[in-house]
C-alpha cells in the first residue's frame, strides 16, 4: 500500500487574533492520522506566542503586509518550492476553527481517490448558528450548502490544494493583495485539467462577516475583477464578463462612496499591469459552462 499523503497547513495572521489563532492550531493538532505540519506567516506583524504547538508549527515573519495571496505564497514556499515537501496544503483563516477531527483524513482520502481532483473548498459555517452564508457556497445554485458538488472556484480561507497543482500552474497572484485571487488560481488549475470540489462535510467554523468590512473592498474587488478577466479570459469574453459584473454592481445599488471606489478600481484595472496574460482554452470555457458557471458571470 502507498504511504498516506502528507498534509500541511498555511495560516496567515496580522497578529491581532491570538486567542483565535491558538484555537485554530489546537483544532489542527487534533486531526486524525499523521500530524499536520503548520506554517504560520506573520504578514507584516509578529506571530503571537504559539510555542505550545512547537512540535508541529513553524513561524515565518515578513516585514510588511504582502496581502492575502502574497502571505499565503510565503507559507507555500516554506514547505519547499511550490510546497513540494507535502502532498496537500490546507489554507485556513486565523479566526477559523476546524469543526471536526477528520478533515485532514477526508482530504487525504479525496485526493487519493480522484487523481484529477486538484482543489477542495470546505464549507464555512458560523460556530454559533451553524449557518453557511450563501456567498460561501462557490457556485451559482447556492441555496443548499449541504450539497457537495464540482465547482469552478473555491474559498480562500477554507480549502485544500494538491501541491502538484501549485507546481504546475503557479501560486496565487501576489499583486491582487485581496479579492479574486482564488478564482485566478482556480481558472488556471481548471485550464490545466484539474477539477475542484465543494465538500459540505469538511467544515471550518468562522464567525459570520460581511466582506465590505474591509476599507479597500470595493476598489480591490473592481480592480481585481478586471485583472482576472485580462489575465485569463479569451479576448471576446473579456468585455462580456466585465459588462455583466458592471450591471450586477449597479443593480445592487451600492452607496455613492462605494460606487465611486468601485469605478476607481475598475479604471485602475484597465490602466495598470495585470501580470502575464494566459487566456484559457475554449474547451476550458466549455468545461466551466458544463459545471454551471460559464466565465461570463
Amino acid at each position: 500500500m502507498s504511504a498516506p499523503m502528507k498534509v500541511g497547513a498555511v495560516v496567515i495572521t496580522m497578529g491581532n487574533r491570538p486567542v483565535e489563532l491558538r484555537a485554530l492550531l489546537d483544532s489542527i493538532a487534533k486531526q486524525d492520522g499523521d500530524p499536520v505540519e503548520v506554517v504560520v506567516v506573520g504578514n507584516g506583524s509578529p506571530v503571537p506566542d504559539v510555542t505550545e504547538f512547537s512540535s508541529h508549527v513553524r513561524t515565518v515573519e515578513v516585514p510588511e503586509n504582502l496581502g492575502i495571496p502574497g502571505g499565503r505564497n510565503v507559507g507555500i514556499e516554506a514547505f519547499g518550492p511550490s510546497g513540494r515537501d507535502v502532498d496537500v496544503l490546507m489554507f485556513l483563516d486565523d479566526d477559523g476553527l476546524l469543526a471536526q477531527h477528520d478533515t485532514a483524513r477526508l482530504c487525504r482520502e479525496a485526493f487519493a481517490a480522484d487523481p484529477e481532483l486538484g482543489i477542495i473548498s470546505f464549507r464555512i459555517a458560523d460556530p454559533e448558528t451553524g449557518v453557511t452564508q450563501r456567498r460561501h457556497v462557490p457556485r451559482l445554485r447556492a441555496a443548499d450548502p449541504m450539497r457537495s458538488s464540482r465547482v469552478t472556484t473555491f474559498l480562500g480561507g477554507a480549502n485544500a490544494v494538491r501541491t502538484q497543482v501549485l507546481a504546475e500552474v503557479g501560486g496565487l497572484p501576489d499583486a491582487f493583495f485581496y479579492a479574486h485571487e482564488e478564482t485566478d488560481l482556480a481558472w488556471r488549475a481548471l485550464d490545466a485539467g484539474w477539477m475542484i470540489d465543494y465538500r459540505s462535510d469538511m467544515v471550518l467554523h468562522h464567525p459570520t462577516t460581511a466582506p465590505s468590512r474591509h476599507a479597500v473592498y470595493h476598489r480591490m474587488v473592481a480592480r481585481n475583477r478586471v485583472w482576472l478577466a485580462r489575465r485569463n479570459l479569451p479576448a471576446p469574453l473579456v468585455p462580456v464578463y466585465l459588462g455583466v459584473w458592471l450591471l450586477l454592481t449597479l443593480v445592487r445599488r451600492p452607496s455613492r462612496s462605494a460606487l465611486k471606489a468601485w469605478f476607481g478600481g475598475f479604471r485602475e484595472g484597465w490602466t495598470t499591469s495585470c501580470g502575464p496574460r494566459r487566456p484559457m482554452k475554449w474547451r476550458t470555457v466549455w468545461r466551466l459552462t458544463r459545471l454551471g458557471r460559464p466565465p461570463v458571470i
